[in-house]
């Protein structure tokens, strides 16, 4: 059910930013980035109180009202699109209910699978969200096109209301244990990641490939049109491998079981990624392009699934929350920064480059993440045969 919701909101996700990049790009480039920083900032800025919210009250009931708190600010652009400063606010409101939904739905999966099936609870929420996103990104434009900018957008808003009745049916519910005064203030997830070795070089390794490869991302319209001579077609069936990767990777992922298992696949991902990315600038053909993106989508379906199981292995669940909240902002927070360098080197070199620039540096930070997640595991051996390991 909760996999379900999830594919419905992911698709009304794609579908509204793809409608708000159309309407923003012909108004301004800086209305574009205004919209795309509006939707990710509050997940960066506001991870410490969005993690306190979720470890202090009722999840499902919190993810409901943050549901319908992202319905009714992504319907309330519909009649308002002739005004650019309320839409970018709208959206930043949008975004403050992500940021608190984002964690209440990575802390209530082990609730609603057990803790021993929250892996594969992932995947399939993974899956779901993969299979939402590839319907948003394709339709969008269909729906976009066929109803108009503002009734898409009243869709989407219809998608989270859709989503909040699902989880009316879920009976599980996460209540955070203890009193008020007793519950750890709201940058205990970002210290208990930072104390945490192997969650650190984990999280640490995986931004630093998120923010080598989210470069393609901008450059991906301009490696597709001036270095594969492709159209709109061409880019939608680059981005079709990339999801169709994601799929395969979520069910990959749905294996591992250990903490070292995990941690591995975060790395190994990353070097994949990398991998996946310098095909198609060593060899600028449709084909090789194709499979570059399959391969991205694989390492990108197992940094899905993996991320949220190396949290739930090492934090205790009463400040699951916060930690979920604490890693999430990390991993947006280099997004957003290499979406910012993405856009000035494409000022001075060719996309193929910003390609080869990415790649090179998702492959670096993989083998710099497999090293030190070896050496965190190594540390802490010695005191786990000795029973003195933290009880996660």
């Amino acid at each position: 059910m909760t996999a379900a919701g999830a594919a419905v909101s992911e698709f009304g996700n794609a579908l509204s930013l793809l409608v708000l990049l159309f309407w923003a790009t012909p108004i301004s480039s800086l209305l574009v980035a205004a919209v795309l920083i509006a939707e990710l900032l509050p997940l960066v800025l506001g991870a410490p109180l969005a993690g306190a919210l979720v470890d202090r009250l009722p999840n499902r009931r919190l993810l409901i009202v943050a549901l319908l708190w992202q319905g009714v600010a992504i319907a309330a652009i519909a009649p308002l699109m002739g005004r650019p400063v309320l839409v970018v606010a709208l959206v930043l409101l949008s975004g403050c209910g992500r940021a608190v939904a984002q964690p209440c739905v990575s802390a209530l999966v082990p609730h609603i699978a057990g803790e021993e099936e929250a892996t594969r609870g992932y995947a399939w929420l993974s899956t779901g969200r993969s299979l939402g996103s590839m319907a948003g990104v394709t339709g969008g434009a269909l729906l976009a096109g066929f109803f108009g900018h503002p009734a898409a957008l009243l869709i989407d808003g219809g998608t989270f209301v859709g989503y909040a009745a699902l989880l009316v049916f879920v009976r599980t519910e996460r209540r955070p244990s203890g009193t008020h005064e007793a519950r750890p203030g709201a940058l205990t997830g970002i210290r208990h990641v930072r104390r945490d070795q192997v969650l650190f070089v984990s999280v640490v390794g995986l931004a630093f490939c998120v923010g080598a490869v989210v470069v393609v991302n901008v450059a991906d319209p301009a490696f597709v049109r001036y270095v594969l001579h492709g159209d709109e077609f061409v880019l939608g069936a680059m981005q079709a491998c990339w999801m169709t990767g994601i799929l395969v990777g979520n069910r990959l992922a749905a294996r591992l079981e250990t903490i070292s298992g995990v941690a591995h696949a975060i790395a190994v991902a990353a070097v994949t990624t990398g991998i996946g990315v310098l095909i198609p600038a060593s060899f600028p053909f449709v084909v090789a392009a194709g499979t570059g993106w399959v391969v991205g989508g694989v390492s990108n379906g197992v940094h899905n699934v993996a991320l949220n199981a190396v949290v739930r292995m090492r934090t205790p669940e009463e400040v699951r929350g916060r930690a979920f909240a604490a890693v999430g902002s990390v991993v947006i927070g280099a997004n957003l920064l290499g979406t910012a360098a993405a856009g000035g080197l494409l000022l001075v070199v060719e996309p193929r480059t910003v390609f080869a620039l990415g790649g090179t540096g998702a492959l670096l930070s993989g083998v710099a993440c497999l090293v030190f997640v070896r050496r965190a595991l190594e540390r802490e051996k010695s005191p786990a045969e000795a029973g003195l390991s933290p009880n996660w």
